[in-house]
């Protein structure tokens, strides 16, 4: 397997941003780490291996970033509004920088977005703020409301980066939903240890999706299925084996 270290300078962020490339051709994949979690993290837990076949047949290329997590979603005790401006600044990198790097590399825009846990809920944020850059969403154990981390606090970057919250309010002549409509959504959690505090707004964002008519795979996996790498692993190669790749 290829394998590509790289660290770029990102003029959005004002620094050197690492990613890794597993691969050497096919359906590019932008993996998000879960929270605080680096470009290495898909590859400590087992992630590449469990897609190595698609990766060594050149059918899919991982493109592994890492966050600014540590300043932003994870500083609960920071100043909120510091931390939400990081949040968004991370977001610009990824849809004006890091995605058209991927496109240039790969040589397709036909980019499948994913994440588990913190990386889920990056996954959902840059898919359906920006529906135009990707083709598929694979969200797994996703968190869609930004209040489980900035709780009272509201301003209107909080709100773009709250899925449920600008989804819900999103008008019905929005051309956001036909772009939606024409791609493949999947949402998947658990429902056993570690996923409660998660449920409720996976719950809502499938409710709201069905109430705009836009068609979704939104599967929540059994009592006994953990918020947890060895069952990210399943469902990653689970839903991968049902897109056409």
């Amino acid at each position: 397997m290829q394998v590509e270290y790289r660290k770029e300078y990102s003029h959005i962020l004002g620094r050197e941003m690492e990613f890794k490339r597993y691969g050497h051709a096919g359906k590019p994949v932008l993996v998000f780490p879960s929270q605080d979690g680096d470009c290495n993290q898909y590859e400590e837990f087992g992630m590449v291996d469990v897609l190595s076949d698609y990766i060594e047949q050149g059918r899919l290329q991982l493109f592994c970033v890492g966050s600014v997590d540590k300043e932003s979603w994870s500083d609960i005790n920071g100043n909120p509004r510091y931390r939400i401006e990081m949040q968004e600044k991370w977001f610009n990198y990824i849809a004006n920088e890091f995605v058209p790097r991927m496109q240039d590399i790969s040589w397709r825009s036909d980019i499948i977005v994913t994440g588990c846990s913190m990386g889920g809920a990056h996954a959902g944020i840059l898919f359906f703020r920006r529906p135009d850059l990707f083709d598929t969403l694979i969200s797994l154990s996703g968190m869609f409301d930004a209040s489980m981390f900035f709780g009272d606090y509201k301003d209107d970057l909080v709100y773009n980066n709250s899925v449920v919250d600008f989804l819900r309010n999103m008008p019905w002549d929005h051309y956001y939903l036909d772009l939606y409509r024409q791609k493949n959504i999947i949402i998947c959690i658990g429902q056993g240890a570690w996923e409660g505090e998660l449920l409720p707004s996976n719950r809502e964002l499938a409710h709201i999706l069905y109430e705009k008519q836009v068609p979704a795979w939104t599967d929540f996996w059994g009592y006994d299925v953990a918020h947890d790498w060895d069952w990210w692993r399943l469902q990653i190669r689970y839903f991968m084996e049902h897109l056409d790749i």
